[in-house]
């Protein structure tokens, strides 16, 4: 069916008291295992068929084929409490689990089609929409939550505002737990997509405090200042920030969610560029727009802890985010001019549009004062990684095999997700080429320049990490939703650390 309700189901809304409120339904339809095109209709859906007589049934038959994957058809007038019925296909059920690219199949179908059902009942300005489980409420849930986002703050004429509910008698729990996923993806989604000139390094410090506050008993939140930062020594962060004229903040986050004390914290940096001009190394202004979204391995670490928060997860989290601007001015970083990192290494900087390591390499040496478990950072770092893997796959450099297998077999690439992954070389050649250095100990771009750049990339914060179990993730590639990649698969990586965190307070316990 069409996103926009046609000419006739406008007349027919138009027909409705102004005063009733007009609740739609999202239903779901399998596909036939077989070729005779017969209804498999989920336990929601046969419910309603009941209540109906049958007409849901006998109308699916007679209004065309079999219902495919990720179609849908509306109806108008079927139901006295439900104006109007999406019912969605949800491909067939017996797919389960793909062994090749380890993913349950049936799972992101669910997500993908109520998302698209939600969007096309939202499209005929209905206020509230019951949907159905179809046997997985988490996965109903998140699909409906983030299929019904759109940022629209700054425009005269909204989308219409769509509450949502579970329809019928599915798990509750799941459901909950599926639209608390939702809004912490759909945050990460908002801090990414706002203006740059809306969200400054201290309007997202403040925008995540407020999201925080509601668990103040176990989130502790640190702003810290220039001051602090220039008092840490943070040399490499200062050298990106001060080409701006907005103050740089140095967000942390301290989740302590488990009674244990003694529990080694979970250890997430995302970089924090709030904008990416390129600096002095301006970047083509083609394009340049979308780096308001450079901060979304930030934003992805906030929103996993808000959401950590929320789900009150038996686990202790920190989250750094080292947030500022990457702007040209008379004050801005140089190609050759040479900075001291915390650490005390020194860094030439040859090209200062690379300066997404610069800050996480401060951020990194900080992470290691609070004895981690395991260090995991994110990062838009790259556009070598987008050149490598596209949209479909998250790059995963690491120099412990027991942090890969977790991340591998829990969050990226795990079953409760679509969140492909792709284990990548951190050799020492790539090593070589950012230590062989005329000037300094190191440079933040390869001796071979645009040859293996994310590879370099991730050596380079090699540099600066000491911990057995590190993990940098670049998701330059999955940053945006390409016209390839359905409306779930937005921000695949921030999804993936959810359940990275979910699960690692019991591989902790079994390691």
């Amino acid at each position: 069916s069409s996103q926009d309700p046609s000419p006739l189901a406008q007349l027919f809304l138009s027909s409705l008291p102004q005063h009733m409120s007009t609740p739609g339904l999202v239903l779901g339809v399998y596909e036939s295992e077989r070729e005779d095109d017969s209804l498999h209709l989920t336990e929601s859906a046969a419910g309603v068929d009941r209540v109906l007589s049958g007409k849901l049934t006998e109308l699916l038959k007679i209004s065309g084929p079999g219902l495919k994957k990720g179609k849908s058809r509306i109806f108008y007038g079927l139901h006295e409490d439900f104006p109007c019925i999406a019912v969605v296909g949800l491909g067939r059920n017996s797919l389960g689990v793909c062994g090749t690219e380890y993913w349950d199949t049936c799972k992101e179908n669910i997500r993908a089609a109520i998302a698209g059902g939600c969007r096309v009942l939202q499209n005929h300005v209905l206020t509230h929409i019951e949907v159905d489980g179809c046997n997985d409420s988490q996965s109903a849930a998140e699909g409906a939550v983030l299929g019904l986002f759109t940022y629209d703050d700054l425009k005269t004429k909204k989308k219409t505002r769509v509450t949502t509910q579970l329809h019928g008698s599915g798990c509750v729990s799941g459901w909950e737990k599926g639209v608390l996923y939702g809004e912490g993806q759909n945050l990460a989604r908002y801090l990414m997509e706002a203006p740059a000139n809306h969200v400054t390094p201290s309007v997202f410090a403040d925008t995540i405090t407020n999201r925080l506050a509601p668990y103040a008993d176990h989130v502790t939140v640190h702003k810290r200042s220039q001051e602090w930062i220039e008092e840490q020594q943070m040399g490499a962060f200062l050298s990106v920030s001060k080409g701006s004229e907005e103050p740089p903040v140095f967000l942390e986050l301290h989740y302590n969610g488990c009674p244990d004390n003694t529990q080694c914290p979970l250890l997430l940096v995302g970089k924090g560029i709030t904008f990416d001009s390129g600096g002095i190394s301006l970047k083509p202004p083609s394009g340049m727009d979308a780096m308001r979204a450079d901060m979304g391995g930030a934003a992805t670490v906030c929103s996993a802890i808000v959401t950590a928060a929320a789900l009150n997860l038996p686990i202790n989290i920190i989250g750094l985010a080292p947030l500022c601007e990457n702007m040209p001015s008379g004050k801005a970083n140089k190609p050759g001019d040479v900075v001291t990192a915390k650490n005390g290494k020194t860094i030439q900087v040859d090209n200062t549009d690379a300066e997404g390591r610069l800050i996480l390499a401060d951020a990194l040496c900080y992470a290691h004062s609070f004895n981690p478990r395991a260090i995991v950072n994110a990062a838009t770092l790259t556009g070598a990684m987008d050149v490598a893997l596209g949209s479909a796959a998250t790059g995963v450099f690491t120099n412990s095999d027991w942090l890969w297998e977790q991340l591998h077999k829990t969050g990226y690439g795990g079953l409760h997700t679509h969140c492909g992954v792709s284990l990548m070389p951190l050799f020492q050649h790539y090593t070589r080429q950012v230590t062989d250095c005329q000037l300094a100990d190191l440079n933040n771009v390869g001796k071979y320049s645009r040859s293996g750049g994310a590879c370099t990339a991730a050596a380079f914060l090699r540099e600066f990490v000491t911990a057995p179990h590190w993990a940098h993730l670049d998701i330059a590639g999955v940053m945006t939703n390409k016209d390839e990649v359905t409306v779930v698969f937005w921000n695949i990586d921030l999804r993936a650390v959810f359940d990275f965190c979910i699960d690692f307070t019991g591989f902790v316990s079994l390691s």
